[in-house]
């Protein structure tokens, strides 16, 4: 079988798999779909070999970062509820920015007297599994009713933590090889990789309102963001800023002008965006799985199990502490919700596309990338499988607050 039919396969497998998790998902709803489809691609990737003519392609970060990445994140900048957006700006810029050092702070310190990491290693572990991805999670609450404004701060920690994450990652990584580990290095790398990509972003992002003024064909307007999408990220990669923060900022941009102008509502446009995510988290999620190094994490399984119980302790600390300040400012966050963005916490593919691109990288331990990518299958598994019980134990169904 030539390598080109062997793609073919692969991407007929994973068509299948797809549709029928997504039958299994209709009659079992009490596990989520991007959760079934982890699972199903871990199985996959297990009994591949066994499979005559399945040669599955290597799966690698830049797969991840350069062809989902941009497409999911300006997707998701476009569906964002501004106004609830507004209202909850103050917890959700919190956990996005104070709650991602948190993070990595108590990760990287419990990594290095519990796991026997060192210091810079410990701190990119905690880079690495940052960001949430609560994709299953806002799936969940919507399908049950859940409050708006629960939504908006899941959604709008996930999206803007992407960016931040990424951008802490760079930094700790960057220092990591100087040789010289230094966290004022890491904060002025920081600063950098995100302000540029910022400013890329605000360009990318005016550029495309521009000339979505100018055209009123769907073909176009189609067209016109994708190229603003995948171009953001790309040209700020190329300069060496956060192209996640890139693709955030100008999706933002154009999403403002959708609301003001009511012309992206119920379009063929948002119909579009719409299918295209759905497609690109199936195909993702899938992969997720089929890359999972099993027998490496088979050999690190202790230390990858005791990192995700720290992965989710840690998380307490920004949620509660965090969310505290709020209330102590007068705008109070339920106690319910609180909980439910705790547990909804999860990590994805962002965070496996991150520890793919260390595992090859000689300064890295290589035992980072493969524990972090056991957290994010932990997190998947156990917090993914267990959502719906706890947003009923939570009384989340309906929009009562």
């Amino acid at each position: 079988m030539s390598t080109a039919q062997s793609f073919l396969l692969f991407l007929i497998v994973l068509g299948a798999a797809a549709t029928a998790l997504r039958f299994i998902s209709r009659t079992t709803p009490t596990v989520p779909y991007p959760v079934l489809l982890a699972v199903g691609g871990i199985l996959i990737g297990v009994i591949s070999p066994s499979i005559g003519g399945l040669h599955l392609p290597p799966i690698g970060p830049d797969l991840i970062l350069l062809a989902f990445v941009p497409g999911l994140v300006f997707e998701a900048s476009l569906t964002l509820d501004l106004d609830e957006l507004r209202r909850r700006v103050v917890p959700i810029g919190l956990l996005a920015t104070v709650g991602v050092f948190l993070t990595v702070i108590v990760i990287g310190a419990l990594a290095h007297w519990g796991l026997g990491l060192d210091w810079g290693n410990g701190f990119l572990l905690g880079a690495i599994v940052a960001a949430t991805d609560p994709i299953a999670v806002v799936g969940l609450l919507r399908q049950l009713g859940a409050p708006r404004g629960l939504e908006a701060i899941l959604d709008g920690e996930s999206l803007f933590n992407d960016g931040t994450g990424v951008a802490v990652f760079s930094a700790v990584l960057g220092t990591i090889l100087t040789g010289h580990p230094s966290l004022s290095d890491a904060g002025l790398r920081f600063v950098y990789v995100t302000g540029l990509g910022a400013a890329v972003g605000i360009a990318a992002g005016a550029t495309g309102v521009l000339a979505l003024r100018l055209v009123r064909e769907a073909e176009l307007e189609i067209l016109t963001t994708l190229v603003v999408a995948y171009g953001a990220y790309l040209a700020a990669d190329l300069a060496h800023g956060s192209g996640v923060v890139s693709v955030v900022t100008a999706g933002i941009v154009v999403a403002r002008y959708g609301s003001q102008t009511g012309r992206l509502k119920g379009t063929q446009l948002q119909g579009f965006w719409s299918l295209l995510a759905f497609v690109l988290n199936a195909i993702l999620f899938l992969m997720v799985g089929i890359a999972l190094p099993t027998h490496r994490l088979i050999a690190v399984a202790g230390l990858a199990l005791g990192a995700y119980v720290i992965m989710f302790v840690a998380r307490a600390i920004p949620v509660y502490g965090l969310l505290g300040v709020v209330d102590a400012r007068g705008s109070s966050i339920p106690w319910r919700w609180r909980h439910m963005t705790f547990w909804g916490g999860m990590r994805g593919a962002l965070s496996v596309a991150l520890a793919l691109s260390v595992a090859a990288t000689p300064q890295v331990n290589p035992q980072v990338s493969v524990i972090a990518y056991g957290m994010v299958v932990l997190s998947l598994i156990v917090q993914g499988g267990l959502l719906l019980p706890v947003a009923d134990l939570l009384h989340l169904r309906g929009r009562a607050t």
